[in-house]
């Protein structure tokens, strides 16, 4: 049967049974491998039946040995791979001992690489260090040579004046002796009245006073110094203010033009802005002019508005349609700048009616010209009779012109032409004069050439300036508050901080108030500080002109250029403008007598603005305050660890505030019911943004005539962002329109001003748009307006916030984007190339053309429009360098290439040249090109194109002619630049020679001669012929400023002193005194002191009748009067009139008051001036303790409160007094200002020279070395720096102050 293995298989299971309660066991039973066995059968042969069991237990003990055998064999196998895999183990744990002790001596090696890499590295640069010190120490020496040669000199001279004195004595005193006459003896005296000091000119204080910081000297000196260029200057305060023209004086024409804005009654829009828009109506029967005049005569007017930079609009409603345009005509009165009417017997009412509201209401607002059109019939028209005799009684100001015709329409229109030519260059935009002028120079009437001239080297676009002027304008006429009184404090604490900060970053969300913010700020920073000198720049929508970084950055540095009346070649380079930029700012603000503030909004719309901004990572100067504004959501990475003021969204109390505004103003109220929905949606992040809430509130106010309030609440409230919003104001103005056409046409403008550079104007939609008229595009815009979709900047139609722009997109633009972009740049690149084949170039087209073939990708038609020569001739002159380079690089052109191709397109224009405007514009041209590709660098091409200028001017007009001498001036700046000193001399100095005979030795051409000559001789060390001609080209300026000032600041002054003459006739209130106080400022701005004096007198009988004698008002004008007569040198009149009103203003007001503090300084000069010094004493002691009272001890204006009257001291020889005060100036000084401030340069000075007197002479030598190196760093970096009686630097003792004029005149307002 087999044994019990061959019954039971593997992991089977026997069963118990017996019992009952028996269990399953598992018993294990080996099996052996079947394979093996039945080999083994098969090698054995077949197996009989019937076999024993012993012979099968024989096999299996046999199998069972080899099975042993194996398994020993195993064992060792496997023992003997476990060895092997420990040794190797072992291997691997010896090698990465190995391996980290190698890795160990590698860093070891590498950090001893880097340390003798850094020894190395500071070895060298302790070299350098030594070789710059061993220049210093040999410039020093040779400085200290030539001064002690002075010194040597001078007191050699000094001793032979003395001995010749006292041989004269002498020999005096042995006549009188033969004489017999009995000399005194002052050594007898116990007086000391006769132990006075008195040295004589040009001693040896001169030496230690000259220069351009001049600081004061102590009294006890002052004889010494009438060589001195001027003395300290105060630093300005905010203590000083009363009025916005308290501390302008005429030397400071932007601070001039700047405080226009501040005075009652608010300027019309029509003085700051560069349109001037013509109101036109006209009857039935002068339909013939009118046509005549627009089709011959407006393309004219145009062109001279265009060459002074600004449009020029006729704006038209036709008669038959009048009824019904009223609110269009009103609107469009209001904006216009003049009116013209065209009459005849038949006489409108439409016409009655718009001249009653543009003319009879009020006649002084705008001129007004009226052609009567004179007929044959013999019943004349007595309605146009009586309403032209109302115009004559209400004209108290002659601005109304009638012109009364009987001829034929040509000569009609031709006389209106005349009229309206002599308003726009008389009235409106003031250059009459300086056309005059320009033509009896030979100057070309171009306004580019004005600006460049102004700024020298540096270029200036005056629509640049324009737009952010217009944009702070437009922030600041509102008077929505929004709760920003508690971030005032936040940024005020960053003017007054310690320095070094960091920029302060204002951070919101899209809409949420921080260009408003930052406009209101201003705006009250101006008013309260005077004398902080505030750059302010708002970035536009991405890619316009406004974002351009380089352009920004020029901006910036000309208006501090401006401030500082430095003038220095400026790079246009946009990479150099860029890297340079802080090295300006440093050496700029140390110019400046007070603290500088940049505020530049909506910083993130710059492209790539953390590489191109990377200046205000760098450390500010110390009297340097940035404040950028940024997208919370778009602001750099880098830029959110500066201190950050976020801007909170509204809160319930200001959205309920912000639209109870505007229901008031509309005359709208809201149910309860209503109030608590806006409350309850406003509550999100985005409903409760500043932005969302003025539109929702306009939304409610504005559109009308369509649903009721629920229902536009309704509406609003699905609306859950700000472009949502803007969407359903486009959709619900469009519906407003009364046609299909009228709302296809709010779209296709809409799209135009999106896809544009810079904006559209009305006249370019007009032309572009024929069957467009005045009255849909004036209720179109209007709406828009209204509802903050678009606004009106630089006389261009622009969206007004990137949340409208994104909103037209998705509007109108978002189901096919691609192609309508297309079609609509097409219709712009078709407008203004039209243009250009019409020989127009204009600025608007040469800001859009060129651009929207860039974003066209058409390279072909942007190379043929930038070979346009007037085209790039254009954007170099107006400073867009950048955008210029950035065209070429697009077509892929190099420098080189594209100096070749302004090469062959300028010979191909020179074949075609006839007649003598097209010369000289030729030469215009190449000079251009010269100057062009000196600012590239390509100086060897340079060179040819400038001498191609000037030989065709030396040909074509005179060698002595000043164009010529312009040539000379621009081909020796190549020179200077190419480092070959020697013909730059010889061709500054011709240019020198020619500027005097033609324009005088007082002209700003001579000037910048002048200025030129000096920085070259600075490059070359020639230290002692620098100075000279600084001194005499800033006394020219100066002169200059005073004759007639920066011309379009003067031209606005002039525009205004029309004005106020106009308000000034009215009845006698308080209001018509300040006007007349206002009229003699301006007068004064414009050095016309007669009519000034006879203005401040009427102000002052005037305001002593109103308010009484002892009004502070009287003592304004009393103040001014007294500052008059200071000019003129009437001093007894000046101190009886300052007297009076300082008794009047201690008397009515605090005395700590501002007003009291600005008398005392006055009389305090007025006293000093006169010699009567106990008396300015007390004064200057009081304006310490007012300053100190005012602003604390540490701030700079106390410190030159203590300088004055240490001055004071000095001149009385109480030097232990002085010495004390000056100290305590000093470290003021230096710890507000900077040890470099040219403030401590001059407190410097001053103690030298109080050391000297006192005979400490290695003191008074270390303090002078101190200051003079103040002074030379200052005049090494800026170049030529004209110091004037600015209005940050007015209230100070000097001794050109006390010859010169006080320029301080008050204009206040209650």
């Amino acid at each position: 049967m087999g044994t019990a293995s061959s019954l039971v298989g593997p992991n089977e299971v026997i069963e118990d049974t017996d019992g009952d309660g028996g269990e399953a066991c598992e018993i294990p039973v080996e099996v052996k491998p079947k394979a093996r066995l039945l080999r083994s059968s098969f090698r054995r042969g077949p197996r009989v039946i019937g076999s024993s069991f012993k012979s099968t237990a024989s096999v299996d003990l046999e199998y069972a040995a080899e099975y042993e055998r194996l398994k020993k064999e195993y064992e060792i196998f496997r023992v003997s791979k476990n060895n092997e895999i420990s040794s190797m183990q072992k291997r691997e744990t010896k090698l990465d001992k190995e391996n980290k002790r190698l890795r160990a001596e590698l860093q070891a090696l590498q950090k001893t690489y880097q340390k003798i890499l850094r020894e190395k590295e500071t070895a060298l640069e302790a070299k350098y260090q030594a070789m710059e010190r061993a220049a210093t120490f040999e410039h020093d020496r040779d400085k200290v040579k030539r001064q002690f040669k002075i010194f040597r000199e001078t007191k050699e001279k000094e001793i032979q004046d003395l001995l010749r004195a006292k041989r004269e004595l002498e020999a005096k005193f042995q006549r009188l002796q033969a004489q017999g006459i009995q000399v005194f003896d002052p050594a007898d005296s116990d007086s000391d009245d006769n132990h006075t000091d008195v040295t004589a000119t040009g001693t040896q204080c001169e030496y230690w006073s000259g220069g351009v910081l001049g600081s004061e000297p102590s009294m006890g000196s002052m004889i010494q110094l009438q060589q001195t260029f001027r003395g300290p200057e105060f630093a300005q305060s905010s203590i000083d203010v009363e009025g916005p023209f308290a501390n302008v004086n005429r030397d400071d024409w932007d601070a001039a033009v700047t405080s226009l804005l501040q005075v009652t009654p608010f300027l019309p829009r029509t003085l700051w802005s560069n349109t001037v828009r013509c109101y036109l109506m006209n009857t039935a029967d002068t339909q013939l002019e009118v046509d005549i005049f627009l089709h011959e005569y407006m393309p004219k007017l145009q062109t001279i508005c265009e060459n002074l930079g600004h449009f020029f609009l006729i704006v038209h409603f036709p008669v038959e349609n009048s009824d019904q345009c009223i609110m269009e005509r009103r609107c469009e009165i209001e904006k216009s700048s003049l009116c013209l009417f065209f009459l005849t017997s038949a006489l409108p009412r439409c016409i009655e009616e718009d001249c009653e509201e543009c003319f009879l209401k009020n006649a002084e607002t705008r001129p007004l010209v009226i052609y009567h059109k004179l007929l044959e019939t013999d019943g004349s028209s007595e309605v146009a009779l009586h309403l032209i005799g109302k115009v004559s009684d209400a004209d108290h100001s002659q601005r109304a012109k009638v012109i009364e015709h009987d001829g034929n329409a040509e000569e009609g229109a031709k006389k209106v032409f005349a009229q309206i030519e002599k308003i726009i260059k008389k009235e409106l935009l003031g250059w009459e004069s300086l056309d005059l002028e320009n033509k009896d120079s030979g100057i070309e009437d171009d306004c580019s050439n004005r600006e460049e001239e102004d700024f020298g080297e540096a270029i200036w676009d005056m629509h640049e300036e324009q737009e952010q002027f217009e944009a702070f304008q437009a922030a600041i006429r509102s008077t929505c508050e929004l709760g920003f009184e508690k971030y005032y404090e936040r940024l005020n604490d960053l003017v007054t901080a310690p320095a070094p900060i960091p920029p302060l970053l204002v951070s919101g969300g899209p809409g949420s108030g921080k260009s408003l913010l930052l406009s209101k700020w201003i705006e009250h920073q101006q008013k309260c500080s005077p004398s902080t000198l505030i750059l302010y720049h708002f970035a536009g929508r991405p890619l316009s002109t406004s974002s351009e970084p380089a352009l920004i950055i020029k901006r910036l540095i000309l208006k501090l250029l401006q401030h500082s009346w430095s003038v220095s070649a400026l790079t246009l380079d946009p990479s150099k403008l860029l890297e340079e930029f802080p090295r300006w700012l440093e050496k700029l603000s140390a110019c400046h007598q007070g603290s500088i503030i940049i505020i530049i909004d909506s910083i993130d719309q710059i492209e790539q603005a953390e590489r191109h901004m990377k200046w205000l990572i760098d450390p500010l100067p110390v009297n340097v305050r940035v404040i950028v504004s940024v997208n919370v959501e778009t602001c750099p990475q880098a830029w959110r660890l500066w201190p950050t003021l976020h801007l909170d969204p509204l809160s319930p109390k200001d959205i309920k505030a912000l639209i109870n505004i505007e229901c008031h103003h509309a005359d709208v109220r809201l149910t309860r019911e209503q109030e608590k929905q806006l409350e309850k949606h406003c509550r999100s992040a985005t409903t409760c943004n500043a932005l969302y809430v003025t539109l929702l509130a306009k939304m409610i106010t504005c559109i009308k005539g369509l649903e009721d309030a629920d229902s536009i609440l309704q509406q609003c409230f699905q609306c859950q962002d700000t472009v949502s919003l803007y969407r359903l104001v486009l959709q619900s103005v469009q519906q407003a329109l009364p046609s299909d056409g009228d709302r296809q046409l709010m779209q296709e403008i809409l799209c135009l001003i999106f896809v544009s550079h810079n904006g559209v104007s009305e006249g370019e939609l007009l032309e572009i748009y024929p069957e467009l008229h005045w009255p849909t595009l004036t209720l179109l815009l209007q709406n828009l307006q209204k509802m903050c979709v678009i606004t009106q900047s630089c006389g261009l139609l622009k969206f007004q916030h990137l949340q409208a722009l994104e909103a037209v997109r998705m509007q109108y633009m978002e189901q096919n984007e691609q192609d309508s972009v297309a079609m609509y740049r097409e219709k712009l690149v078709q407008y203004f190339s039209q243009q250009m084949s019409q020989g127009r170039v204009t600025w608007r087209g040469v800001d859009e053309l060129p651009w929207l073939f860039q974003q066209q990708g058409d390279k072909q038609k942007l190379h043929s429009c930038l070979l346009n020569l007037f085209v790039s001739q254009n954007l170099y002159k107006r400073g867009h360098f950048a955008e210029l380079l950035s065209y070429w690089q697009h077509v892929g052109m190099d420098k080189n290439s594209m100096a070749a191709a302004y090469f062959e397109s300028l010979k191909q224009y020179e074949k075609s040249c006839e007649g003598e405007d097209m010369i000289m514009r030729l030469a215009d041209l190449y000079e251009t090109l010269g100057r062009f590709l000196k600012d590239l660098g390509l100086l060897s091409q340079a060179v040819a194109p400038l001498q191609r200028s000037l030989e065709i001017r030396e040909s074509a007009l005179d060698p002595d002619h000043p164009s010529v001498a312009q040539s000379l001036h621009q081909l020796a700046s190549v020179y200077v630049q190419w480092k070959k000193f020697g013909n730059a001399e010889q061709l500054y100095k011709q240019a020198l020679e020619i500027s005097e005979n033609a324009h005088g030795p007082v002209h700003r051409r001579v000037a910048q001669e002048l200025d030129a000559l000096a920085m070259l001789y600075q490059k070359q060390n020639k230290y002692e012929q620098v100075e000279p001609l600084r001194k005499r080209s800033i006394k020219i300026r100066q002169k200059i400023s005073r004759q007639k000032g920066n011309m379009p600041g003067f031209a606005i002054l002039r525009r205004r002193v029309l004005q106020l003459e106009e308000l000034s006739l009215g009845s006698e209130t308080a209001d018509t005194a300040r006007t007349l106080n206002e009229l003699g400022v301006l007068y004064y701005l414009q050095n016309n002191l007669e009519t000034a004096e006879v203005f401040f007198k009427r102000s002052l009988e005037m305001r002593e009748r109103t308010l009484g004698y002892d009004h502070p008002d009287c003592a304004q004008s009393l103040n001014n009067l007294a500052a008059l007569y200071d000019e003129k040198e009437e001093h007894e009149k000046a101190e009886e009139l300052y007297e009076k009103a300082l008794e009047i203003r201690c008397r009515a007001l605090a005395p700590d008051h501002p007003s009291v503090a600005y008398t005392v300084k006055h009389l305090a000069v007025l006293y000093k001036k006169r010699g009567k010094l106990e008396k300015a004493i007390p004064l200057c002691q009081l304006a310490v303790e007012i300053r100190q009272k005012s602003f604390g001890p540490k701030h700079p204006s106390v410190a030159t409160a203590l300088v004055n009257l240490a001055v004071l001291y000095c001149q009385m020889k109480k030097h232990t007094k002085a010495l004390p005060l000056y100290d305590r100036a000093l470290k003021i000084y230096e710890d507000s200002l900077g040890c470099c401030h040219p403030r401590v340069g001059e407190t410097l000075k001053n103690l030298a020279l109080l050391s000297y007197e006192e005979a400490n002479f290695e003191k008074a030598a270390k303090l002078y070395k101190r200051a003079m190196d103040i002074k030379e760093a200052e005049a090494s970096l800026v170049g030529a720096k004209a110091l004037s009686q600015k209005s940050s630097s007015g209230d100070a003792f000097s001794l050109k102050n006390t010859l010169a004029s006080n320029p301080y005149l008050e204009l206040g307002f209650r």
